[in-house]
């Protein structure tokens, strides 16, 4: 089972659209049994993906002993599972600090054996929640929009965690008619380049991925690369 984290100490970066599109990347195009955990109380993930029915024990996962298994639910996509979030995971890091139990999140993921692929949609912050999710990955995928704002936010993030997890940054809301963006990416030419695309705003205002929506456009495109990098770094 590889585990996939989408992190940032930085909001409003696209973590949630990646882990959607990838999360059904790896269920529809490699086959693999995979499993998308929200961890973000905001649940932007498990309200595009799940049922729409209420939810209120995300939380107990951590601190009454709750098996993961037992909150796992199906999506409308073959092979791809949610572990959805709710409200009650505002309070985690106070959780987790008061648990003590380093590695809660890395023992709660070894219990979703039956998955292939475990993807993490991570909330914000250098956090008790992003301690364990570093202690828990086998990879960190880091939404970096070309801006100096989200750049040094991954230079704090690569600061803060460099060595203790691979990590693989990745250029989002790209638009290469800007400068600023062209720059950027010629910097760091090897990072893979998620483009800015109103074919993935449709997408989630139809609550879908990429590839159901828009499977012919640049951005589907960009996402099944990125996780065939993904994949390749795995393996």
């Amino acid at each position: 089972m590889t585990t996939v984290a989408i992190y940032s100490v930085k909001g409003g970066v696209g973590k949630t659209t990646l882990a959607i599109n990838l999360a059904w990347c790896a269920a529809t195009l490699s086959s693999r049994r995979t499993l998308l955990w929200d961890l973000d109380p905001q649940g932007s993930a498990t309200w595009a993906l799940g049922d729409g029915r209420a939810h209120d024990r995300a939380g107990a996962l951590f601190a009454k002993g709750v098996s993961p298994t037992k909150l796992v639910s199906k999506t409308a996509f073959e092979r791809l599972d949610l572990l959805p979030a709710d409200a009650s995971l505002r309070d985690l890091n106070h959780q987790l600090r008061e648990l003590d139990k380093k590695r809660r999140l890395r023992k709660l993921v070894a219990e979703l054996g039956d998955h292939d692929t475990v993807v993490l949609d991570c909330p914000p912050g250098l956090t008790e929640t992003a301690d364990q999710v570093v202690r828990a990955a086998d990879l960190l995928v880091v939404p970096v929009v070309p801006s100096a704002f989200s750049q040094q936010a991954f230079a704090t993030l690569d600061r803060e965690f460099g060595g203790q997890v691979p990590m693989l940054p990745v250029h989002v809301m790209v638009d290469r008619r800007r400068a600023l963006h062209a720059e950027a990416i010629a910097r760091n030419p090897d990072w893979p380049v998620i483009p800015m695309a109103s074919a993935v705003e449709n997408a989630t205002a139809q609550r879908l991925p990429t590839g159901v929506a828009a499977p012919r456009s640049a951005a589907a495109t960009a996402f099944a690369h990125l996780w065939r990098t993904i994949e390749q770094r795995r393996t």
